[in-house]
């Protein structure tokens, strides 16, 4: 009996001496932008074997948004890396005695629920042979947008607004948080940002918005009856196939 639970031992203490750690670099990019990493809070990454679901690595990703001119501007050739140690990533170690099939689930932007997308992908994971560099890099798309003008719920009297234009304010970004501007990387003029306006869940018209400074977009309305609105602000880009939403209610009483 001692000697079969010897054996049993033997064999269980190989199992585990035979685990490598394998390492994953694993990057969450904004389309057609850069990284997304520290200043916008991070993708939340979770790795999970594919075949029994168990998680093997989560975190979020961490660093910087990496070089503009590496990412947006320069030639780019099989074997080029677009990322520089600053980079973002998230960079899990998983212990493995075998070939893994394994699943990578990236939620982003974390922070910013209205504009999160999930993005995933599986691959084969060999024990101790790591994944680095670049490494595995899952594209987020979308714009981020944030109405600043009107607040959620906001009661607004009818007669502090009559006859005069009512103002529309949104905030608009790429999911990297890089900056939207007239004639910049992510050129503002390219980018179609309207509000659509309804009253009582009925369409009442479009509102267009335009750049009025880094990011901020604006436009108004004349609003001459009292009711409960919504405005659905949009954000389109048609080159990269980019689109962004956001969603207010408030009310005009009497």
């Amino acid at each position: 009996m001692r000697t079969l639970i010897f054996i049993v031992a033997f064999l269980v203490s190989g199992l585990t001496l035979s685990a490598a750690e394998t390492k994953i670099m694993i990057r969450a990019k904004a389309r057609d932008a850069k990284f997304i990493g520290s200043s916008l809070g991070g993708a939340h990454i979770i790795v999970r074997n594919k075949v029994n679901q168990q998680i093997l690595a989560e975190g979020n990703t961490t660093g910087s948004t990496g070089n503009t001119d590496l990412i947006m501007k320069g030639a780019k050739t099989r074997g080029t890396s677009i990322t520089d140690p600053q980079t973002a990533g998230f960079l899990a170690s998983i212990d493995i005695n075998e070939p893994t099939f394994i699943s990578i689930e990236i939620v982003s932007p974390f922070n910013n629920k209205q504009a999160q997308a999930t993005v995933t992908t599986e691959l084969w994971l060999i024990p101790g042979k790591h994944i680095l560099g670049d490494g595995i890099i899952l594209e987020i798309p979308g714009f981020i947008i944030d109405i600043l003008k009107p607040r959620t719920h906001q009661y607004i009297s009818l007669n502090s607004i009559k006859g005069k234009p009512f103002p529309f304010q949104a905030n608009i970004v790429m999911m990297c948080g890089c900056v939207v501007d007239k004639n910049g990387v992510w050129n503002s003029d390219e980018i179609e940002v309207k509000g659509i306006l309804k009253k009582d869940g009925q369409y009442l018209k479009d509102v267009t918005l335009s750049l009025v400074s880094t990011n901020l977009f604006e436009g108004s309305e004349l609003l001459n009856t009292p009711g409960n609105y919504e405005l659905i602000v949009y954000a389109y880009h048609e080159k990269s196939g980019n689109t962004g939403v956001d969603k207010v209610n408030y009310v005009v009483y009497e």
